[in-house]
């Protein structure tokens, strides 16, 4: 009893050392992750990289420098490594079982790095939700609204989801349906659909427009209209097209369909 008394004070010296210097070691090392990180961030290399995979990648880099830097404290410590790995084994089936979830969304944005169905800035819709990505990390990916709300959507749910990507190609095609009454002339009312879009400057040519009857009832007639512009101006086409159609029904008297009223019994 006395010569283990004797030695506590050593070992209590070797144990408060290597808190100590696993302590040292940890803040050390996290400042040069960060300084790392931050290098990186800066680096030609990555810069050139779509900013989807950049993300991506700087957050698997800055994990894989946190394990080495946590294995790094705990061989400090003097925890025996092999132990130490089938504690990890153990422990990683189970957590493996817990998290499905996660390591399903873990799966899924190693996905969307490899096909890359979207990138950052594209507006997409998903899973009921639309809007511009925002960022892409291991686990979720961020929309961002037009109204301006911020929505997180797991990857894994996004894998197993379609996606829509509004804005993948160069032009898109603006689809509007127009109503009139049955006693109106079809060509006519062609003739001021086409008058309308030719006059939009930001209509392109070719593709040609289009505007024809499609339908209708009893009552009506329904024509299609089709016009096809760049991507990005696709809102300002579909609002300057409902409107200045619409306009041009009135102030030539084009009538409406009429409206059937029926009784209640």
């Amino acid at each position: 009893m006395s010569e283990w008394f004797s030695a506590l004070p050593n070992l209590a010296t070797s144990v408060v050392s290597k808190i100590v210097l696993a302590a040292i070691v940890f803040f050390v090392g996290r400042a040069i992750i960060k300084l790392i990180i931050k290098l990186l961030g800066k680096g030609k290399l990555l810069s050139r990289m779509e900013p989807t995979v950049r993300g991506f990648l700087m957050n698997g880099i800055k994990i894989g420098l946190y394990v080495i830097l946590i294995i790094a404290i705990i061989g400090i410590l003097g925890v025996p490594i092999a132990s130490l790995i089938t504690v990890l084994a153990t422990a990683g089936i189970a957590v493996g079982l817990a998290l499905q979830g996660a390591l399903s969304n873990l799966a899924g944005g190693i996905m969307i790095l490899i096909f890359k169905p979207f990138k950052v800035g594209d507006y997409v819709e998903t899973s009921g939700v639309d809007g511009v990505v925002q960022s892409v990390t291991l686990f979720y990916t961020v929309l961002l609204t037009l109204d301006n709300k911020k929505v997180t959507v797991p990857n894994g749910t996004l894998m197993n989801a379609t996606v829509t990507d509004y804005s993948s190609e160069e032009l898109r095609r603006v689809d509007l349906t127009f109503s009139c009454a049955k006693s109106e002339q079809p060509a006519r009312i062609q003739d001021i659909m086409m008058y309308a879009m030719n006059a939009n400057e930001k209509v392109l040519k070719s593709p040609e427009p289009f505007a024809r009857l499609s339908g209708g009832t009893n009552e009506a007639m329904e024509f299609t209209v089709r016009a096809w512009c760049k991507n990005e101006d696709y809102w300002d086409v579909y609002f300057d097209l409902t409107q200045t159609i619409t306009e041009e029904f009135g102030r030539l008297g084009v009538k409406a369909p009429s409206v059937r009223i029926v009784a209640d019994t």
